[in-house]
């Protein structure tokens, strides 16, 4: 297993065909997710159900897909606040907070 890239590794390495290996299974939905691949981002949201920062990626992930009701729901289940605002800046956020912990 690889380190968890710095942010701007991470961030950098959206322009490939996939996500660095050894992402934690939050990190590696975000990737999908801010690559503009929601389903693959949304299923591995799904199978981490009930961990915080999965469910965090899987608020951002309905807020990205326009369904707020649902958002809202993930939000509260991460125990997190409703974000509102622009959606990539929160994608790179939940990154950064993610990496910082790792």
């Amino acid at each position: 297993m690889t380190s968890t890239p710095d942010t701007a590794a991470f961030l950098a390495s959206l322009d490939g065909p996939a996500p660095p290996d050894g992402l934690a299974p939050a990190l590696r939905a975000v990737w999908f997710g801010l690559a503009d691949r929601w389903d693959e981002a949304h299923g591995i949201a799904q199978e981490h159900e009930g961990q915080p920062d999965a469910d965090w990626v899987h608020a951002w992930l309905h807020r990205v897909e326009g369904d707020l009701g649902n958002a809202g729901y993930w939000y509260r289940r991460a125990g997190r606040p409703v974000a509102q605002g622009d959606l990539a800046a929160e994608g790179r956020a939940i990154v950064e907070s993610l990496i910082s912990r790792a």
